[in-house]
């Protein structure tokens, strides 16, 4: 199969993070990491508040050993104190519930090096909100943003055979200028929430490929492969298919593009996943990889040239029956698995990027993903150093998940308040995000004209402009007025674009009943769907799916109602523990009848 000259443009570009970490020899550090509680930031500030010196002994980096017992020790670490990994701290322990602040986490281990010459990476999936690493003393790094992974290079002369001290203080604090930022309408989950590894690579290794099928073709992959060091020539394979191309290094890129038209396509109905070894002189990844094509064209969304109809969910990175934060394989198979039940072909991972199981698994079971970064609300816009921050996490989320053929959303916020300067801001990140991966839909949750007309809601957010498909949140019969207003209402928008319901929903608490116009009951929710879902019968033509809020009830300190709500958001068509709703019901039938 001969190789096709490509002329490459900004579908990809690179970014620091190691991607496919799944693929790698690693070391696990999962497991139970002691721990002290900073609120004051002792063990990083001196008591003039300046960051204390790497050497300083009161340092929390440090090891706290008393050499005799005249020398004075004001911190410790502790088989007393312990919490695990991952997880977040807020369920670990009752008096963390409504923590936000610094706690140092410790873990000492042994290593052993496998081969001569390697390199070695800490690698972390996520830590909420900025973490800084410690390892023997050295500090490693520092990275903000809770949801997306990173990784540091260790020194060699650094990683010892027995006893490293690996400190990591966490702060989950929320600030202004972070994203997200002060105001969310979820809880702040603060720990080492992911997996912790130490992955060992050779001196010159693939950090970094992307395979997928051009945007428009069925049968012609693109990509490339990006090293950590000294490009070398690639081999690429896909034995099911009797693959295996050459393809050398120009002009220090490695970059390709061929025929694969024997390639079975990935969709919902067949999620067909291929073995995927990428050989260079000094090392070797494996992936599975699905192939499809998916692009807004016109009024439709085309998943392999063909309209598809999404019958959404969105989904919170949460178990609700334990009040923590998701990060299991176990984890990510009830969550998906509730939403297959409902007869979901697709999930909205709000309001964040989830932990990569989840990507991963809806590849294998034919389940579509919009992924987010939590640009929510009232960010600060104005600030470039925030839109930087953004642009980080687009890139992380981006990088880790490029290959997932589950994944054809990028959304770069939710709901954020028209302004020239916010739209100049969200124009950024989708330039951004089209600049990284041109294969997908980059979309975002716009903002509704309640006052364009009578009984009519126009979608005319001016970022509908950029964004390739047009998706807004409405909670018409909730939030504005009884359900049976929306026998009147219509909805259009001013874009000749796919149109999306990303979000709609009403609050039951499980097992409280009244009649249909008695809030917080079953009934109520049940009679918001069933008007809801009739209202959808006269959406204009490029209408393309929706997304209900939400899977499952979720905790956020903003839901006070002390019979109702008592810090959760009870929209979910599975209560907190896991029942099912009436509302799931009329959902579920609905779904059904959409089935193609």
């Amino acid at each position: 199969m001969a190789l096709l000259a490509l002329a490459w443009s900004t579908a990809f570009a690179q970014d620091s993070l190691i991607s496919n970490i799944t693929s790698r020899e690693a070391t696990s550090l999962n497991g139970r990491w002691q721990y002290i509680v900073d609120p004051y930031e002792t063990g990083f500030y001196d008591y003039r508040f300046k960051e204390r010196r790497e050497d300083d002994p009161e340092a929390y980096w440090n090891r706290a050993e008393q050499a005799n017992r005249t020398e004075r020790k004001e911190h410790g670490y502790s088989g007393k104190y312990e919490l695990e990994v991952p997880g977040d701290w807020n369920h670990q322990q009752p008096q963390f519930v409504y923590y936000e602040g610094s706690i140092w986490y410790k873990r000492s281990f042994d290593f052993i090096k496998h081969k001569e010459g390697s390199r070695y990476f800490l690698y972390f999936g996520a830590v909420n909100y900025r973490a800084d690493v410690y390892l023997n003393g050295k500090k490693l790094g520092m990275h903000k943003g809770g949801f997306t992974p990173f990784n540091f290079e260790i020194p060699a002369s650094l990683l010892k055979e027995k006893d490293n001290f690996l400190v990591v203080k966490v702060d989950n604090r929320r600030y202004a200028d972070e994203v997200p930022t002060l105001n969310t309408d979820w809880w702040n989950y603060g720990g080492i929430t992911r997996d912790v590894k130490i992955v060992e690579l050779p001196q010159s290794f693939i950090r970094d490929f992307v395979l997928q099928l051009k945007k428009t073709s069925s049968s012609e992959a693109e990509g490339y492969v990006k090293f950590n060091g000294t490009p070398s020539p690639v081999t690429i394979e896909i034995p099911a298919l009797k693959l295996k191309q050459q393809v050398p290094v120009s002009n220090g890129e490695v970059k390709f593009s061929f025929k694969l038209p024997k390639a079975e396509l990935w969709s919902p109905e067949h999620p067909k996943l291929y073995d995927v070894v990428i050989t260079s002189s000094s090392d070797k990844v494996t992936d599975k990889i699905g192939f499809r094509t998916v692009e807004a064209r016109g009024k439709h969304v085309l998943l392999n040239g063909k309209p598809i109809f999404m019958r959404g969910i969105c989904i919170h990175g949460e178990i609700p029956q334990d009040v923590r934060r998701a990060y299991s394989d176990e984890d990510a198979r009830q969550l998906l698995g509730q939403a297959r039940e409902l007869g979901c072909n697709m999930v909205r991972l709000a309001h964040y990027p989830h932990d990569e199981r989840m990507v991963r698994l809806a590849d294998s079971l034919g389940i579509l993903v919009w992924s987010e970064i939590p640009v929510y609300w009232t960010i600060n816009f104005g600030s470039a150093e925030v839109l930087e921050k953004a642009k980080a996490q687009l890139t992380e989320m981006i990088t880790r998940d490029h290959n997932r053929a589950s994944v054809i959303i990028w959304s770069v916020g939710n709901e954020t308040p028209v302004s020239p300067v916010r739209t100049n801001f969200m124009h950024n990140l989708i330039t951004r995000a089209k600049e990284l991966d041109g294969t997908r839909m980059v979309s975002a949750a716009l903002e509704v004209n309640y006052n364009s007309g009578k009984d009519l809601n126009m979608v005319d957010d001016p970022l509908g402009e950029f964004v390739d498909l047009v998706a807004f949140n409405e909670y018409l019969g909730w939030y504005g007025g009884l359900p049976d207003k929306c026998r009147t209402t219509n909805w259009g928008t001013i874009y000749d674009k796919p149109f999306f319901i990303s979000e709609t929903g009403a609050e039951a608490k499980a097992g409280f009943h009244g009649d249909s116009l008695t809030r917080f009951s079953e009934e109520y929710q049940e009679w918001f769907f069933k008007e809801q879902l009739d209202m959808l019968s006269r959406m204009p033509e490029n209408f393309c799916g929706i997304t209900p809020w939400l899977l499952a009830d979720f905790r956020s300190p903003k839901r006070n109602n002390p019979f109702y709500q008592e810090g959760w958001n009870r929209k979910g068509m599975y209560d907190d523990k896991g029942n099912k709703k009436k509302a799931f019901y009329i959902l579920k039938a609905w779904y059904d009848s959409k089935r193609p």
